[in-house]
């Protein structure tokens, strides 16, 4: 963001080629890093700030357009006095184009909000900096744009249009630039193909640009039939080898679509990359995320007790679906994940305001760009869950469950059972635990069966503290779900009888 300041100042010397290239260099990549912090923080500020620089983004392009379509002329119409007819009129068409472009440019450049880009450039460092860059988060944004740009690879082999290559171009440069900005060791490793690829395709836009504005009815640069051949058959020519450049790197065997893709996540990577994903997004979201990650981990704890104690039957502890993940293979996604996510998540809807927050935690779920990894199904699972982690109880005839397929409603039930009651037992002894003191040390929590109760043993509860009334009052969706008694007990260094499940939250 320092360097687009730099780069303005150079450019209004007078908006040389390099200078210009320079400031949309910059500008792109501040703006590709909003596009990819944007997916994670849904501070307003990325939004703003790339919003900023659009519209002088876009009056240099058109300068830069004229530039190189006068590189382009000059190198294919060679040098001397004897130029061709078409190449005259060419150049005279773009250089007065280039005059009315950098009148433009000017206007925006001085309209370009210098001070409001200076203070971006002290807050929003500090908020890219809660991510790590190499992290999971980044490896899965990179995927979806892998994904996309070989999407755009695969139409443009098959249609093989001038449009269909661009947009390639432009998808590559996106997979480019999140890879410069997140991916320090795979841009070190791949930055150099990258980037001549870029090059390569951008050359080919060149290419149509200009034949598209020489045969334009206001240019008609081309004296007789004989000079627009001539001149077709050049830009033929430069754009088939580009193209065949292209296609010897990126297609077959050993194309560099394959070795990137073999770096990036699958399988349980990709899982957890998506959780990761998730993870950090309700981070920059939640107001008090330390306390949902302990209700995670306590929700983790309960379920995987009930379940080692065949007490969830319903599917919640045992289904999964096969879901495409985005990279060629089916994975398996079970409940267990639904219920860390909307635990995860449950409390983002805080960040405006505490009343009835439940509602809004499930509306932002349910706004949110599905991960790959993830179905739809599972996302609105999610949501679901986060919903009734307090409040109204679920009612198979409310609108919220109805939503969901038939068999996915007891499954939703089961998960907010586990979910209300592992949100009641950590606002009193993780958030602020005994006599009023914060409890920072992992959740411990063990599920066992005697006689016909279940009994759920918690460290740091105490039938005396006031929030007993509340973890009763949790404790009934989940009693309804299992159709016993749910008895919440202190856990103490040893617990004897009955069948027992423990463990130690991580």
């Amino acid at each position: 963001m320092e360097r687009v300041l730099v780069e303005c100042d150079r450019a209004a010397l007078g908006f040389d080629a390099e200078a210009v290239h320079d400031l949309r260099v910059a500008l792109r990549r501040c703006r590709s890093l909003a596009d990819g912090m944007m997916a994670i923080d849904p501070d307003s500020s990325w939004k703003d700030m790339k919003k900023s620089g659009k519209r002088l983004f876009q009056a240099l392009g058109e300068l830069r357009d004229m530039q190189v379509m006068q590189e382009w002329i000059e190198k294919l119409s060679g040098a001397g006095d004897d130029k061709d007819p078409a190449a005259i009129k060419l150049l005279n068409h773009v250089r007065a184009r280039e005059a009315e472009c950098k009148q433009h440019a000017f206007k925006d450049l001085g309209q370009f909000d210098r001070k409001q880009w200076r203070q971006w450039t002290r807050t929003l460092p500090r908020r890219a900096a809660q991510v790590r860059p190499g992290s999971a988060v980044y490896l899965h944004l990179a995927l979806e744009k892998w994904t996309a740009a070989y999407d755009l690879h695969k139409h443009a082999l098959r249609t093989r249009s001038q449009a269909s290559w661009h947009e390639l171009r432009i998808g590559i440069k996106r997979f480019r630039y999140t890879v410069e900005n997140f991916l320090p060791r795979q841009h070190a490793l791949w930055g150099d193909d990258l980037k001549e690829l870029q090059d390569v395709l951008g050359e080919v836009h060149d290419l149509d640009v200009l034949w598209t504005m020489a045969v334009a009815s206001d240019v008609s640069a081309f004296p007789d039939l004989e000079s627009r051949n001539r001149w077709r058959d050049k830009l033929n020519a430069e754009r088939v080898k580009r193209i065949g450049r292209y296609r010897e790197k990126m297609v077959g065997r050993e194309s560099l679509w394959r070795v990137w893709r073999a770096v990036l996540p699958s399988g349980p990577q990709l899982q957890a990359a998506a959780m990761s994903r998730l993870r950090v997004w309700a981070g920059y979201v939640d107001p008090d995320f330390a306390h949902s990650q302990r209700v995670a981990q306590l929700a983790l704890l309960l379920f995987d007790g009930l379940r080692d104690a065949n007490l969830l039957t319903t599917g919640a502890a045992d289904q999964a679906d096969e879901v495409p993940n985005g990279g060629g293979s089916n994975r398996k996604h079970d409940s267990r994940a639904v219920l860390q996510a909307a635990a995860l998540m449950h409390d983002v809807g805080k960040a405006k305001g505490q009343e009835d927050h439940q509602k809004r935690s499930y509306r932002m779920i349910q706004g949110l760009a599905r991960p790959l990894g993830w179905s739809a199904r599972d996302l609105e699972l999610a949501a679901v869950v986060a919903r009734y982690h307090r409040g109204a109880l679920p009612h198979p005839r409310r609108k919220t469950l109805q939503i969901l397929e038939l068999p996915d409603r007891s499954i939703a039930v089961a998960l907010a059972a586990v979910l209300r009651l592992a949100n009641a037992l950590d606002m009193s002894h993780g958030r602020h635990g005994l006599n009023g003191k914060a409890n920072h040390d992992a959740p411990q929590l063990e599920v066992s069966l005697q006689e016909h109760s279940v009994v759920v043993r918690v460290a740091g509860y105490s039938v005396f503290d006031r929030s007993a009334e509340d973890i009763a009052a949790a404790r009934h969706l989940l009693e309804t779900v299992l159709r016993q008694p749910v008895l919440v007990r202190t856990l103490r260094a040893a617990v004897g009888g009955g069948r027992s499940t423990g463990r130690t939250g991580t």
